[in-house]
């Protein structure tokens, strides 16, 4: 079908079948080719659910310390800062 956008080649190589596989017993009856956009599919989830999982687990853990070291920083210490950045 012609088409302008990039065409990608993909060779089922043993990891490529072993995937297909997989996908074909999640979604039986689908011809290979359209495992294969499962799949891509699924992937782009998962990685962007482990980026929110890993963004909200570095604010949980922003949040857990904020406030705990109220001794560490003098009163002044945040205007002492102020005072070397550039205008």
């Amino acid at each position: 079908m012609p088409t302008t956008k990039p065409r990608h080649q993909v060779t089922e190589t043993p990891d490529v079948a072993r995937a297909l596989d997989r996908a074909a017993m999640r979604w039986p009856g689908e011809p290979r080719s359209k495992l294969l956009l499962r799949l891509l599919q699924a992937g782009e989830q998962a990685l962007q659910a482990d980026r929110l999982t890993a963004t909200e687990q570095h604010r949980a853990a922003v949040r857990a310390s904020a406030g705990a070291y109220p001794d560490a920083f003098d009163a002044g210490y945040l205007a002492d800062m102020r005072e070397d950045w550039p205008a």
